[in-house]
């Protein structure tokens, strides 16, 4: 894959897709939300992949925001189109069948927390900074920042963050629920893979099913959502991955699977 601001590597059956404009601190314009857009569509049908790991070029920023010095001058039709591209492509990373995790290694600011927030997770290094300050620009979060912070952290938290335009360090994100561990920043990326191929290792099928049913699930009641995982619970068992999974388990071994 050879796309001018998104570099993409392979590791055993992860994919590491790095937003590499560090000059700007990995600033999201036109052209790299595009790219990225085309890098997760390639992604979600490559066979060889069963999770992406998002991060930043550099050990400044993640994604340090919007760009705005191509936001400066748009218009308002403008505006709005450039914020339907990004909902776009964020939308797309949220909807992948395979598990998507943050590396956040530094600044993830407007854009940049709002690229993290639609991954499945978030893991941060001690030098992370999130927040959404786009009101100190005069403007609103575009890329879904209004809707995710909200589902991530509670409203309250949400409004707090949004309205003041507030920077948190990595150990506040972690407090109030918007990353899931912080670490040392030599120790990220390690982390991270680590996580990756556990996940790699489990019933790929099984792991896409339970990220499908919780965000299904989370849009709607309760009863709704059981019926939701009962239906994919049942799928399950139409499965080779499952046969394989309990009879490794009753004769106490590692299971094979096979993602059919």
């Amino acid at each position: 894959m050879d796309f001018q601001n998104i570099l993409v590597e392979k590791k055993d059956k992860t994919a590491i897709v790095t937003i590499n404009r560090p000059k700007v601190l990995n600033a999201l314009n036109h052209e790299t939300l595009v790219e990225l857009g085309e890098v997760i569509h390639l992604l979600e049908r490559d066979d060889e992949v069963d999770v992406v790991i998002i991060t930043g070029a550099g050990d400044k920023a993640f994604v340090a925001g919007a760009d705005i010095a191509y936001m400066q001058n748009l218009t308002a039709i403008e505006g709005r189109a450039f914020g339907i591209l990004g909902n776009k492509v964020f939308r797309s990373i949220e909807q992948m069948s395979k598990p998507v995790i943050a590396a956040v290694n530094g600044f993830a600011l407007g854009g940049g927390c709002e690229l993290a927030m639609c991954c499945d997770f978030r893991l941060a290094s001690k030098r992370a900074r999130f927040g959404q300050p786009e009101v100190g620009l005069g403007i609103t979060p575009g890329f879904g920042g209004t809707q995710r912070l909200a589902r991530l952290v509670g409203p309250g938290m949400a409004k707090q963050l949004l309205f003041t335009g507030q920077t948190i360090d990595a150990e506040e994100a972690l407090r109030i629920g918007l990353v899931n561990m912080v670490t040392e920043p030599e120790d990220l990326m390690p982390k991270v893979l680590e996580i990756a191929n556990t996940i790699s290792q489990k019933g790929q099928l099984a792991v896409r099913l339970c990220k499908a049913a919780v965000n299904e699930g989370m849009q709607t009641d309760i009863d709704r959502g059981i019926a939701i995982e009962a239906d994919a619970f049942g799928l399950c068992f139409s499965t080779s991955d499952q046969k394989e999974g309990m009879l490794a388990f009753l004769e106490k071994r590692q299971p094979r699977f096979t993602g059919r």
